[in-house]
Formats: C-alpha cells, structure tokens, sequence
C-alpha cells in the first residue's frame, strides 16, 4: 500500500507547485480537419471519414470556426493573438491515433502569454499565469472489456470508436502555479470551474465533464521552499470532475511528500485518478516534447488571423465573468455569501438558465443548491450530472408555487425527475403526489383533530395560538402529507374564530 502522509504535515514541510493542463471540446458543428460531425452520443465509428481515421490520400481542412471560437479562447483569458502560428505532428502511437500522430500545434500555439484571475472560496482573488492555448485535434476512445471498471488491466480485449478522433480541441496550459500553500488543492479546482463558466459564457463548448468535453491534466511537484528549484513533476491525466481534481491534488501531494521524507525520489510520469479508491496509479513514464519528434505538418498552410478580425471578435465577447457576477448578483438579489457559494459550487449559468426559464432567483438557488447538490453529492457526481434541467427545476418550482406541492412533495417529485421518471408534472402524476386541493376532506381531518384534542383547543382559544402546530402534525399525517400547512393553520383559525 501507498505510503501517504497527512496532507497539514506534508504543507508544513513542502512547498507544492502546481501546472494545469485544460483541453475543451469546441462546440462545433463537425470535426477539426473534416467533414464528419463532431456531435456526441452516436452509434460507434458512425460520424467518421476517411480524414479521421488516417486513411492513406486523405487530406485536412481546417475548421475556420474552430479558430474563431480559439481566438476567443484566448482573449477571454488575457492572452496576445498570434499573427502567424502553424500546425505541427506529434508523432506517438495508440490503437485511438490511426494516423500515429496527432495534428497539434507546438512552438507556435494560437495564443499565448494570459492569465486568469480566480476568485476563492473566501473572496480571494488569485492569478494563474497561462503559457498558451492551442489548437489540436482530440484522439479516439478506447473501451477496455472484461477488466475491472472499464480499465485496461485484466481486460479480455479493447475496442475502438473513432467517432471523437479528430474532434477540435484547445488545450489551455499554465505557467507553474506557485504561493498556493495549503489552498493547491482548492486553486486547482476553482481554477477548472472558472474556465468551465468561461467556456459557456463564450458558447464555444458545452463543456459538460461528465461527458468529457472538458478533462483536466493536473501536474503537481514539491520543494523544500519557495526559494528552491522545481521538483520533478508527476501529471494525473484526465481528471473529469471538479471534486476529483481537488482530492488528485491532497492525495499527491500526500503522496510525493511521504516519498521524499522517506528519501525517496519522484519519478515524472504519468498517472491515472481512481474515484472509486481516491488514489493514483503510476501510468506511463511522461514523455519529454523531443520524444514526440514534432516537426510542422506540411498539408496544412499556417494560420494567419487578421487583425481586423481578431478585434471583430474581441468585440463580440461577453461582458467578463467578474463584471456579469456582479451584475447577476444585483439582479438576482443575492448576499455576497450567497452569490459566492453559487459561484464556488459552479451552479450560475444552471441557476441562470432556471430563472430565465420562468423560476424566481430564490427558488433557483434554493433547488440548485439544496436538494440538488445534496443528492449529487452522495451520488458522487457533478449536479449537471443528475439528468435534471432548469426547465425541470422551473416546473418544479412553479408547482410549489402554485400551491400543488408543499417542500416535501417537491423533493419526492424531484427524487423521480433524478431516477428517470420524466417530468416533475409526470412525476407528481404517476406517484400521486399533488397536495389536496379539496377544501371538504380537508375540513373533515382538521374538525376530527379538534374533537380529539380538546385541551389543544382550549389553549388556542385562551390566545395561545402556536399551540395549533400540536394540530397540524396529526392532520398532515392523516392526509398522508398531501395538504399544506399554512393552510391547515389558516381554516384552523378560521374555524375556532381566533
């Protein structure tokens, strides 16, 4: 078993420095260099051509909407615009590769020389220096059969998809993430959130993790102090949840400082996140750039943006996400801790797209962030995850307001919109659900709970009103939840002339 050592012994004695590797699926509408869709969910090795799987004559065109949506990319994260930048091969074999190498860019990224400043968890704000961000196209997807949980130790045999090979990516990399401390871990995470938001507020990707449009390559090292060099470095591949990237960065840096107070040393490769166990596995030994023997791909011409066109874009950028905060949380009516947690738990553009679809900001955030992040959090998942829309949490909301759902139905409601059941209205229908709207059945419990309880209405008439709750509780009861409180209490009142 991995030796680990806990993770305030391990700050106190090391320094960690983070960098960060982000690649995002471009939402377009097909491939980098092709025709073929770039669409999710197809059948298996249905949406390629003779591009994408590498086939000998086949030759690229480049995806001009690709470049737009990177050069957005770049601007929104403080970057400077090539004037002139080309594609490159990235020469490496995989079963998921059928050219043997990947169509990249090197020495002359897109964008480059950025930086994003983040807002923590406290309302600190911190800066991430990026390198660069480049264009690439994405590899195929391998899936492993008769292995443990997909992986590829033990399988019986693999197979292939080629349906995302060839899909645009931009692949957005750091400058060594340094002064984090203690809050690596956390850096990390809303690092990832901050560029998930951008991703959507720019409309260049869905950016949905759980469907792998957004995977985060996490590299850590320690050193004894900020005054030493740069440790050797580990990168955990593909980590796909915000929750996972945080726990990969404790579980490293656990992980690396044991090893080196054992006197031990760090090996530089890479490694695989495990949710299941909460640790990484040892991977590959990480390739140095010589070892992919780069060299500029020749049937592509370079890509040269006009200025023209680069500040075309810039003016159709969204307002900055620090600015639309602070002007959603005036909309939306929001404390600075409220609106905080919103932003912390990624939940504004879900929150948004809820009130837009007909909710109240309270009850979007309240939904959102209660009974949805709770489940989704036992789940293990991301919120977006649970198969819920705003246009579910809308109607949901919509019906507790109307008075045909009290909390505690809308949560039993919400419970079968999460396992697949359809609508909330669909819901509510096929579980019985709606609060009884029959003001005569309701009477009839509310007469026989005051015949019951003499003494209880004795008290009430004497002007201890708040002893009707010893009421209330039986009348629910009786009517199986199905009857809303305040109205309980109101004929309640109404009846005993108080």
């Amino acid at each position: 078993m991995t030796e680990l050592m806990k993770y305030d012994a391990a700050i106190e004695r090391f320094d960690p420095v983070l960098g960060i590797e982000v690649h995002v699926e471009l939402g377009t509408a097909t491939k980098m260099f092709d025709g073929a869709p770039a669409s999710f969910g197809a059948g298996p090795n249905t949406q390629v051509t003779p591009t994408s799987l590498g086939l000998p004559g086949a030759l690229p065109v480049l995806n001009r909407k690709a470049v737009e949506y990177a050069i957005k990319i770049g601007l929104a994260l403080n970057c400077e615009i090539a004037e002139l930048c080309r594609f490159a091969r990235k020469n490496y074999f995989y079963p998921d590769v059928p050219k043997n190498f990947q169509t990249s860019q090197y020495d002359e990224p897109i964008a480059f020389d950025g930086y994003l400043d983040i807002e923590l968890d406290d309302g600190e704000t911190f800066r991430v220096q990026i390198e660069r961000a480049h264009m690439e196209e994405d590899a195929g997807k391998n899936t492993h059969v008769g292995g443990g949980g997909g992986r590829i130790h033990g399988a019986v045999h693999s197979l292939v998809d080629y349906n995302r090979a060839g899909v645009p990516l931009v692949e957005i990399v750091t400058r060594p993430i340094e002064g984090a401390g203690a809050r690596a871990p956390e850096v990390a995470r809303v690092y990832v959130q901050t560029l998930r938001d951008i991703f959507r507020t720019l409309d260049v990707s869905e950016a949905r993790m759980e469907q792998g449009n957004v995977r985060a390559d996490v590299n850590l090292s320690l050193r004894d102090s900020p005054q030493s060099p740069l440790g050797t470095r580990t990168e955990t591949k593909n980590v796909n949840s915000f929750r996972s990237i945080e726990r990969t960065v404790r579980y490293e840096v656990s992980r690396q400082a044991a090893l080196l107070a054992a006197g031990g040393t760090v090996t530089q490769e890479t490694r695989h996140w495990h949710e299941d166990t909460g640790v990484t596995t040892s991977g590959r030994v990480k390739s140095d750039a010589d070892d992919y023997r780069y060299f500029p791909e020749p049937d592509l011409v370079p890509v040269a943006p006009s200025r023209e066109w680069i500040e075309e874009i810039r003016a159709s950028l969204p307002e900055p996400g620090s600015v639309r905060r602070k002007r959603l949380q005036a909309e939306w009516g929001y404390t600075d801790l409220e609106m905080r947690d919103v932003i912390n738990a990624g939940l504004s553009e879900l929150i948004g797209e809820t009130i837009a679809a007909g909710a109240t900001p309270a009850a979007a955030r309240k939904w959102w962030s209660g009974e949805l992040a709770r489940s989704a959090n036992t789940q293990g998942v991301e919120v977006g995850a649970l198969g819920v829309s705003p246009a579910h949490v809308a109607e949901l909301a919509g019906l507790v307001e109307a008075g045909k759902l009290n909390d505690a139905l809308a949560r039993k409601a919400l419970e079968g919109v999460i396992a697949g059941e359809g609508t909330p209205s669909e819901v509510v229908a096929a579980r019985g659900l709606e609060l009884v709207s029959d003001d005569g059945a309701l009477g009839e419990a509310i007469d026989r709970a005051l015949q019951s309880q003499p003494d209880v209405v004795a008290k009430i008439k004497d002007g201890k009103v708040q002893a009707i709750g010893a009421l209330i509780g039986p009348i629910m009861k009786e009517m199986r939840g199905k009857a809303d409180a305040a109205k309980i209490r109101e004929l309640i009142v109404e009846k005993l002339g108080v």
